[in-house]
């Protein structure tokens, strides 16, 4: 089942990491565009970006910024869907999580995108991005920080690929023969979260018991 998805990340991991810069830099960008907007393909920018630097130390300087230009136009694409269409938050995400982040903006502004844009899944990221669509903030503001905080989390990657080079290529190679089981490991545990999310919802909608009367007969 999963099999065509793996095929697929390998098959772009492989042309990102292994093809000349003048053909891997605009790939980057589209898959970090790709992942920053409808799409979802966790820390794929990450994993790829981490892999080429391993590969091709003397890029560190630069590669990472492409896929935060990636991230920037995809985060774009999603501000203007929020900008013209309530409907397409309201489907996508919960009340409760949109008025919780609603919450953050209003005591934070801009500044409660930096961390879920810096920090990886599983901390969420796209519903604050189409909230700040949505409340309106002004897009050059909102495009520089989202920029600034993925460069920033794309360079501490490919610092730590430049100082740990071979251990990340035996990870690479370690990961590309286990791939199967981690993606198995990851969505059972995906599941068990939603089952205990859900289980924890009913739990709490259910109404208190009142106390059982006590009546004393003669």
């Amino acid at each position: 089942m999963l099999d065509w998805f793996i095929e697929w990340f390998l098959g772009i991991s492989r042309q990102v990491v292994g093809s000349a810069v003048y053909i891997a830099a605009p790939m980057m960008i589209l898959v970090g565009a790709l992942d920053s907007s409808l799409l979802s393909l966790p820390e794929v920018n990450d994993y790829i970006t981490v892999a080429r630097i391993a590969n091709n130390p003397s890029e560190v300087y630069y590669f990472p910024l492409f896929p935060a230009i990636g991230s920037v136009i995809g985060c774009l694409v999603l501000y203007r869907i929020a900008r013209r269409g309530e409907q397409f938050i309201t489907k996508r995400f919960h009340p409760k999580q949109l008025d919780r982040v609603k919450a953050l903006y209003r005591r934070w502004g801009l500044f409660a995108l930096v961390i879920p844009a810096i920090l990886p899944p599983p901390m969420p990221f796209k519903i604050f991005v189409v909230t700040a669509g949505a409340l309106g903030y002004p897009m050059g503001r909102f495009a520089a920080v989202i920029m600034l905080a993925r460069t920033a989390r794309y360079y501490f990657w490919g610092i730590l690929a430049f100082f740990f080079r071979n251990e990340v290529r035996k990870m690479i190679d370690w990961l590309g023969e286990n791939l199967l089981v981690i993606l198995g490991v990851l969505i059972a545990a995906f599941i068990l979260f939603l089952i205990a999310r859900w289980m924890m919802a009913r739990i709490k909608g259910q109404p208190a018991k009142g106390k059982a009367e006590v009546s004393y007969t003669d």
